[in-house]
């Protein structure tokens, strides 16, 4: 066994020690080398489904309050018919600008944050088009993925994290493996 990788056997039993099993089995790091603990899988879908759900709450109120507005207007009705496409497009990136801390809707009810895979920071700019991925491409993955019956992987960017669980691990003095 090398040195490092005793290392970080060394530090994944002290964690384990400290903080339990479901926290140490979960323990990861950021491409930097910090530690984190990753939010559960179970957790990591209900934060995508409680966002997911808010999105299609909103884009609804949003179709709905332009029909109201435009149905004497006198827009041809393909025009409408963009302008709501193009609602169904906007609204995630528009939720997304309240997104840049990683605290959506989603992550507060099951207290995890999205953060950068590189370093664990904050997602910042590209808010809105994680907010669109996650809302709105996504979806359509797991449509054509089930339809051809094949799996794909890409280079992950981004990754949720247990806030409260990484937060005491650095608080309890494990940063790094």
């Amino acid at each position: 066994m090398t040195a490092a990788r005793a290392g970080r056997a060394d530090v994944a039993e002290q964690v384990e020690q400290q903080f339990g099993r479901r926290v140490a089995q979960r323990l990861d790091t950021f491409d930097d080398g910090t530690l984190h603990v990753t939010a559960g899988s179970l957790t990591r879908l209900l934060s995508w489904l409680v966002d997911f759900v808010f999105y299609l709450f909103c884009a609804a109120v949003a179709i709905v309050v332009f029909v109201l507005v435009s149905r004497d207007s006198g827009i041809s009705e393909s025009a409408n018919a963009l302008a709501m496409l193009g609602l169904l497009a906007g609204v995630p990136i528009v939720y997304g600008l309240f997104y840049g801390n990683g605290r959506a809707i989603g992550a507060m009810v099951t207290k995890t944050r999205l953060v950068r895979v590189k370093d664990g920071g904050r997602i910042g700019l590209g808010a809105c088009w994680a907010m669109y991925v996650r809302v709105v491409l996504f979806p359509l993955l797991l449509l054509a993925m089930l339809a051809s019956g094949a799996g794909g992987s890409g280079a992950l960017r981004r990754t949720s994290i247990d806030d409260r669980a990484t937060r005491r691990l650095h608080e309890a003095g494990f940063t790094r493996r």
